[in-house]
């Protein structure tokens, strides 16, 4: 084989030699770090350093403290969804009626509400309404006027009365009885109800006023005491 065809023969292999020194011929040490092909010890031993300081044992220590704090609220929070107190504004004592208070709950959101004669809704409501409103909630009928109430249920003498009971007045010289109101509270001698008057609207009195202690007729149980 002549010289002249080995040259050709081997003149693609020289050209990429060729290139590929070309590409990698470094002039200076600028060019070299800049190229990536070498590193400063300076500039080595500063990278050491602050990949050390991105994870010292204290910076260790605070992750695992916040760890450990992110788990302990994630139990604390996992462990106050489960309430094993009772809820007081709910949960009548033992010698409470359930269904007393949550029917005294109920009444309790008419407050404000203003009179109306024959009303039953919160657009307004007289004193029969507003307990035949209550009662409803829970599918308890009962008669819609105030004298006809005090027929229903059972009649109790003052010491009996509890919270959920019914307590009727006749008010305004009436001989017969006319108002009605749901109790909410007793204390002793003195008795607190809901009603509806027709004055201020819903509302709660107490039989210690002058003008409830005057008129106060009879109060009657109208709900199971045991429920």
């Amino acid at each position: 084989m002549t010289s002249t065809k080995i040259f050709y023969l081997f003149l693609p292999i020289l050209l990429l030699a060729t290139n590929l020194g070309h590409a990698q011929i470094i002039t200076s040490k600028k060019e070299a770090v800049k190229k990536g092909v070498y590193t400063t010890p300076a500039a080595t031993e500063k990278k050491t350093v602050a990949a050390t300081k991105a994870t010292p044992e204290k910076a260790v220590a605070k992750t695992d403290k916040k760890s450990v704090s992110k788990s302990a609220k994630s139990n604390t929070n996992k462990k106050s969804l489960i309430n094993e107190e009772e809820d007081k504004d709910f949960t009548p004592q033992p010698t409470e009626n359930y269904l007393a208070m949550q029917l005294i709950n109920n009444a309790m959101e008419f407050i404000g509400v203003h009179y109306r004669g024959g009303g039953t809704s919160t657009s307004g409501m007289d004193c029969s309404g507003m307990v035949t409103a209550t009662f409803n909630i829970f599918g308890i009928k009962l008669p819609r006027s105030s004298f006809e109430q005090a027929q229903y249920g059972e009649k109790l003498d003052h010491s009996e009365i509890k919270k959920g009971d019914l307590v009727f007045f006749k008010t305004n010289g009436s001989k017969r009885i006319n108002h009605v109101g749901m109790v909410t509270e007793v204390n002793g001698e003195e008795i607190k109800f809901i009603h509806s008057s027709t004055s201020k609207g819903v509302m709660v009195s107490s039989t210690n006023e002058p003008y409830y202690k005057r008129t106060f007729a009879q109060a009657n149980r109208v709900i199971d005491p045991v429920f």
